[in-house]
Order: C-alpha cells, then sequence, then structure tokens
C-alpha cells in the first residue's frame, strides 16, 4: 500500500497513507474533516464515505458512530 491523495470532482480533500493493514484517511479541507483520521480498507471506501458525507450532512454522525468505524 502507498499513500494516496484523494480526490473528488477534481479537488483534493486528502490523502490515505498506510496503517498497519489499512489505510488511514487525512484530511486536508475542512467540508470531509469529519473523516480524518478513519481506517479503510481501500481507496475507494474513502471515496464512497466523502460522497456519503458531502451528499447528506447528517452521514457525519453515522461515519462517527464507533459501529460504523474499520477497525
Amino acid at each position: 500500500m502507498q499513500k494516496q491523495v484523494i480526490e473528488i470532482g477534481g479537488e483534493a480533500l486528502g490523502v490515505v497513507v498506510p496503517d498497519e493493514d489499512r489505510l488511514k484517511f487525512v484530511a486536508v479541507k475542512y467540508s470531509v474533516w469529519d473523516l480524518d483520521s478513519q481506517r479503510f480498507s481501500s481507496a475507494d471506501e474513502v471515496r464512497a464515505a466523502i460522497r456519503r458525507l458531502l451528499n447528506d450532512p447528517s452521514a457525519a454522525q453515522r461515519a462517527m458512530n464507533p459501529a460504523n468505524v474499520a477497525a
């Protein structure tokens, strides 16, 4: 696994960096700050979480629910 810039619509919103056997998202834009430091299994999973968050701001609360955060 390598670090990778995560872009949506041509805008860089963060990066993913290897963290043990997963990828940790590091937000660089306030609009996705709620996902900062969460761990994901793939960059595609990060992009899907970002799209959910941007399309439904109340998704931030669900995203931060420990039951929904990948360990």
